[in-house]
């Protein structure tokens, strides 16, 4: 069964409902959190503040914000909320305003949820799945497309990565404020191109915060992020590459193509 259909009950599932503004968006998400008993409000405020502190990072895709804040004592279980707006609310983000979807997730711990986001990464970036949930009229038919089955599309391999001065395994950040939200989106989308390109066995793919990535720059290739968290890291001494759509593999096969020179 879909882990990400598991991580979602029906009843945090609200379709066409008016916001007036991104908080007010997000402040519903975190009540369907509430409601459903997978967190408590302290959580829905940590969601409401991460935004208010790094920007609106968290819209990672045309129309597509990502709510989300640390693991805390305010989350009780691993869950997520789907909140499909009536009209679009803009949160500020450069490229993939104004937003019309609002996922939040509520995580018990940095591990509990990573398979969760994968599936979702792929849904989201994948049109036709995406249009049939903009059109799915009730909960239940949400929860039928998160579980249905995608074919898999096989493509050419690549040549071996092939970096000056590099290891024989090479290291790619992906980088979000709390290193388990947006970053991971990041990380599976990535990892979709990997597979593809058959280069998995030779890219390690790590989501972090931003503290942990200055530490962590040292030993990487590369690191992927928003515009707002490449802001806050400044200068790190390797490539910082600001991704637009966390969901678009076409971006981040460009993103790998101009970093190997493929």
């Amino acid at each position: 069964m879909s882990t990400l259909a598991t991580l979602l009950e029906g009843d945090a599932i609200a379709l066409d409902v008016q916001a007036p503004d991104s908080e007010a968006a997000i402040r519903l998400a975190g009540l369907l959190l509430e409601q459903t008993g997978v967190a408590e409000p302290a959580y829905t405020q940590a969601m409401v503040d991460n935004v208010a502190e790094n920007g609106p990072y968290i819209v990672i895709a045309p129309g597509f914000a990502f709510a989300h804040a640390r693991p805390s004592e305010a989350v009780h279980r691993t869950g997520l909320s789907w909140v499909r707006l009536a009209d679009p609310v803009p949160f500020g983000h450069p490229t993939n305003d104004p937003v019309t979807l609002v996922v939040a997730l509520a995580a018990k711990d940095d591990g509990a949820h990573t398979s969760a986001m994968a599936e979702l990464a792929k849904v989201i970036g994948d049109p036709t799945r995406k249009a049939a949930l903009d059109a799915a009229e009730t909960a239940e038919a949400v929860l039928a497309i998160l579980r249905g089955e995608e074919a898999p599309t096989a493509e050419p391999a690549a040549e071996e990565p092939a970096v000056a001065g590099g290891s024989d395994r090479h290291l790619v950040l992906t980088v979000c404020g709390n290193g388990l939200g947006t970053s991971l989106f990041l990380k599976n989308t990535l990892e979709q191109v990997l597979d593809r390109w058959k280069w998995s066995s030779f890219v390690t793919v790590e989501a972090t915060d931003t503290i942990s990535a200055r530490g962590k720059a040292k030993d990487a290739e590369l690191i992927l992020t928003s515009g707002e968290i490449a802001r806050t890291l400044g200068d790190v001494g390797i490539p910082v590459k600001v991704i637009s759509n966390f969901t678009s593999t076409s971006e981040l096969d460009a993103a790998l193509r101009e970093l190997y020179d493929v």
